[in-house]
């Protein structure tokens, strides 16, 4: 690392904290001591307000309300700051309108050459989702459901909600712990612990017709909360080994909450363990779909008599 983006970045680190020492400067960023000490002065000759602390146990201070100096981006961190932006537009995400603030700073903060980049950048690359008549990396038609950003302001207060949702002109209410927010196949959803019923609950965040914070005669400790979905966690019942093919596939695409566990330093050998949900046709189909999907480079260890069941009926139909 080049020394002047050595400081930038040393500035950015201690920017963030109450207190540092020299020898955390010297951990972090692998430096000498004499090194980490001339970086640190130098910060403080550039108006950063440091108040060193003598003794065994002393330090740096930030003082409060400090303001770095001007930020500047490399090539490679523009570049990779507008493909980002590229590949999430019409993905329905939040704050869409202060993505276009941010995208208008960035590029006033460019140089030209910078500028006439991302200019072909966006004349070449497409992602799913982007018009190729109109590839403007500002295009915003497409707004998620504005119970998204509210879910936000609100979970980053108090992840105990109290949750109204309409399901064909069906009201219901209840008291969730929120567990995840995520997208998944162009849906916003909550998985949540429902407080009342004491098990998980997967909500499509377009049935929330509004959203408070739970009141506190309803709410249970969290380590309460983790220790019954420990208790009612679902036993897995598919096991399969996969090869380097199936790994390859499976880094392409896999449903969120599959995960994979490497049996080798070289990571081309894999164990997936998963439960699947024989009694929902549904995900019964899409399992199938996406196993066929993986290919032949794996072996079953466990699986239910449904889902080969399944997987047989594909295979006659596509090899008759």
């Amino acid at each position: 690392m080049k020394k002047v983006e050595r400081i930038n970045v040393i500035m950015r680190y201690i920017n963030n904290r109450a207190h540092f020492t020299i020898a955390e400067i010297m951990r972090e960023f692998n430096v000498s001591r004499s090194t980490a000490i001339r970086d640190v002065r130098e910060i403080e000759a550039m108006g950063m307000p440091l108040v060193s602390e003598v003794g065994r146990d002393g330090g740096y201070f930030v003082m409060h309300n400090s303001v770095l100096p001007e930020v500047r981006f490399t090539d490679n961190e523009v570049k990779a700051l507008f493909i980002a932006f590229m590949a999430t537009r019409n993905q329905q995400l939040p704050y869409l309108k202060s993505r276009q603030s941010i995208a208008e700073k960035l590029l006033s903060l460019i140089s030209e050459s910078q500028q006439d980049d991302l200019i072909l950048l966006n004349q070449i690359l497409l992602f799913e989702g982007t018009n190729p008549h109109n590839p403007d990396l500002l295009d915003l038609s497409d707004l998620p459901h504005p119970m998204v950003e509210m879910l936000f302001q609100t979970l980053l207060m108090d992840r105990y909600l109290f949750i109204t949702t309409d399901e064909e002109n069906i009201q219901t209410s209840y008291p969730i712990y929120l567990l995840h927010l995520y997208h998944e196949k162009s849906l916003w959803l909550i998985e949540g612990f429902d407080l009342k019923e004491e098990k998980k609950r997967i909500i499509p965040v377009d049935q929330i017709i509004d959203v408070k914070p739970c009141p506190a005669n309803k709410r249970v400790n969290e380590q309460e909360i983790t220790e019954k979905l420990n208790k009612h966690a679902e036993t897995a019942n598919l096991v399969l080994e996969l090869g380097a093919k199936a790994i390859a596939q499976f880094r392409k695409y896999h449903p969120l909450k599959v995960s994979i566990s490497y049996t080798n330093p070289f990571q081309t050998t894999a164990v997936l363990k998963m439960f699947v949900d024989v009694n929902k046709p549904e995900e019964l189909n899409e399992m199938t779909n996406w196993l066929l999907f993986l290919g032949e480079d794996l072996e079953v260890r466990e699986m239910p008599g449904e889902v080969l069941e399944c997987l047989q009926e594909r295979s006659e139909l596509y090899c008759p």
